[in-house]
């Protein structure tokens, strides 16, 4: 059976489990308080970080990772694209939202003042110009849910709780994000602390 060590608050793990409940598998989530590390985390992941998983031998720790080698392992639904070139895309588009966008969420986790001030006018900034996308289209590849979904869907959903207000211009974001919200998946991966964090 496969375990992940998800942090309850943590928007990382979130896409982790989200990953999992989609696919409808056995599995456990072994809640991590973020704040108050259990020691077995730094034995089992070098950077004492979650969402680790943990599958027999196998110990994987990078969300990209673990929700890449799910989506192999267990195919339906298939979450990255079936086509090599799309695929190949997705994972460049994954690789661009790290570093855009997911690289200032930290500073609004750790709430570092004038770091995250800075943060989440980045944020804004880069949803705002994502916003269009989604007039056009349902998902971020089109019309399937995919990976690059899952990955946003977090951040998405902790907009009021990082304090990040959006423009007008972003309502077919919003829009988006509310059909991702209504997923089963997406709701069954809500821990209790993740559903405080919006009214």
């Amino acid at each position: 059976m496969m375990n992940l060590y998800s942090g309850t608050t943590c928007p990382f793990s979130h896409r982790c489990r989200i990953v999992l409940y989609e696919k409808g598998m056995d599995f456990q989530v072994i809640d991590v308080d973020v704040f108050n590390k259990p020691e077995d985390i730094a034995v089992i992941n070098p950077h004492n970080r979650v969402p680790v998983l943990v599958e027999r031998d196998l110990v994987l720790y990078e969300p990209n990772i673990i929700n890449e080698y799910i989506d192999e392992r267990f195919p339906h639904p298939q979450l990255m694209p079936a086509d090599p070139i799309m695929r190949a895309r997705a994972r460049q588009l994954l690789i661009t939202m790290e570093r855009e966008i997911f690289a200032y969420i930290e500073p609004l986790e750790k709430n570092q003042k004038a770091a995250a001030d800075k943060a989440r006018q980045h944020i804004r900034d880069r949803l705002t110009e994502m916003a269009p996308v989604f007039a056009k289209q349902k998902h971020m590849l089109g019309d399937e849910f995919s990976m690059l979904d899952v990955a946003i869907a977090p951040l998405l959903w902790r907009l009021d709780h990082y304090a990040i207000e959006l423009p007008k211009s972003a309502a077919p974001l919003m829009k988006y994000a509310e059909r991702i919200f209504s997923r089963q998946g997406f709701i069954d991966a809500l821990t209790p602390s993740e559903k405080a964090m919006r009214k």
